[in-house]
């Protein structure tokens, strides 16, 4: 054991340090520990809302979409295969979609809805993942079978097995004697729920045969879905697809499409970790004012320790211990206090949120050894570097001067 941990030690141990220095020493070490914790939750929760966010978005739309700007893209079966290879080996899975606005109407109501018609095999969405009532099932028997969001369900009145009206307009023009809209029966086979009232509230899903029929397009589509198996390379492949595909083709990644979300997360990231930081760095402070009282309370030691021969250095390294002691002891109290208190969220969900302005149903929470590990970092070398002053101070005392001080 070194001569300064061994004398640190003494210090920090001692059954005679006054109670007002231990009191200091303790108000030190709460502080980093709410500073340590405040800013793993708030960037535990910031990353929770954007994994999230994400995840659920693509739950329900691919990372490309295709659409086109007119209202069918025609000869899909020729250019499906084009666009795999295109994509290859980047894309998961392409599927065709037809999607339009139409009117949802049960016994109880009616309510107007965005109906997507999909492939049974769909992969590149995942909407089966939020199934909470029945099955994700588009195969066709004695009806068409329709998915519905769980709000939507509500408002209507609906559950699994009850049947309901979709109402699509003919050619996309407004109905009229001579252009009627068409109809189409189909049966509740499931019930799905996000936590995003834009998805829970406003979509439907049919299986694509289907949707031709009720949207009187023929054999033809309205949609790609792209999925990739890297998200990263999503703005690329965008912009490679949109110089590679001719009119009417319009193609969009999911981060165009939620542009608003996606900028509200950024908003929300780019500050918090500052302000936090400011919280650590009061903590701090209040470490350089704990070791200043510790060494106006220990200058007659100081002075014997430098009068016996203790040199600078060696000063400085006692209360350069002392400080990392206070800041490790904050560390792990903040780190202890972070785990549980995200925990108790991820588990319980003890905060909830309205999920028609958050998108989701309550505060999201992302636990990551990696926002643990840095924080802990950066506050003990800000710790550290902060112990410094006060360690300095007291490198400086003359022995004579200390020795006389009372």
């Amino acid at each position: 054991m070194s001569f300064p941990f061994f004398i640190s030690k003494k210090y920090t141990f001692s059954k005679k340090t006054s109670k007002f220095i231990n009191f200091i020493s303790t108000i030190s070490i709460v502080g980093i520990a709410l500073g340590v914790a405040a800013l793993i939750i708030a960037l535990s929760i910031l990353n929770g809302f954007e994994k999230t966010i994400t995840n659920k978005i693509i739950d329900f739309d691919s990372h490309i979409q295709i659409t086109s700007y007119r209202t069918i893209l025609p000869n899909y079966h020729k250019i499906l295969p084009e666009l795999k290879n295109k994509l290859f080996p980047f894309a998961k899975a392409v599927d065709p979609y037809a999607s339009k606005l139409a009117i949802i109407s049960s016994k109880r109501g009616k309510e107007g809805v965005s109906i997507k018609g999909i492939r049974p095999d769909n992969k590149s969405i995942q909407v089966n993942k939020n199934i909470v009532e029945g099955n994700f099932n588009l195969q066709t028997f004695s009806k068409p079978s329709i998915v519905v969001g769980k709000k939507l369900a509500n408002k209507l009145y609906i559950k699994v097995g009850d049947i309901v009206t979709v109402f699509a307009l003919s050619r996309d023009e407004i109905p009229s004697l001579e252009n009627l809209p068409n109809i189409g029966k189909f049966v509740v086979s499931g019930i799905f729920e996000s936590g995003m009232s834009e998805y829970d509230d406003l979509y439907a899903y049919i299986n694509l045969k289907s949707a031709q029929e009720l949207f009187n397009i023929g054999d033809n589509i309205t949609g790609y879905d792209i999925k990739l198996n890297d998200i990263s390379k999503t703005d690329s492949l965008t912009n490679y697809l949109s110089e590679s595909l001719r009119y009417p083709h319009a193609v969009r990644s999911i981060f165009q499409i939620h542009r608003n979300i996606f900028t509200w997360i950024d908003l929300q990231k780019k500050p918090i970790p500052i302000i936090l930081g400011l919280i650590i760095i009061v903590a701090v402070f209040n470490i350089i004012g704990t070791l200043l009282m510790i060494v106006l309370e220990k200058t007659n030691a100081i002075g014997t320790l430098k009068s016996l021969g203790a040199k600078k250095r060696q000063i400085i390294s006692i209360f350069l211990y002392q400080g990392g002691f206070l800041a490790l002891v904050g560390i792990i109290l903040g780190d202890l206090l972070a785990f549980v208190l995200t925990s108790l969220q991820l588990n319980y969900k003890i905060i909830s949120l309205p999920s028609s302005i958050y998108f989701m149903s309550s505060v999201p929470v992302y636990l990551s050894y990696e926002i643990f590990v840095g924080v802990s970092l950066l506050t003990l070398i800000l710790c550290i570097v902060a112990s410094f002053i006060p360690s300095y101070v007291a490198s400086k005392i003359k022995p004579v001067t200390a020795i006389r001080f009372n």
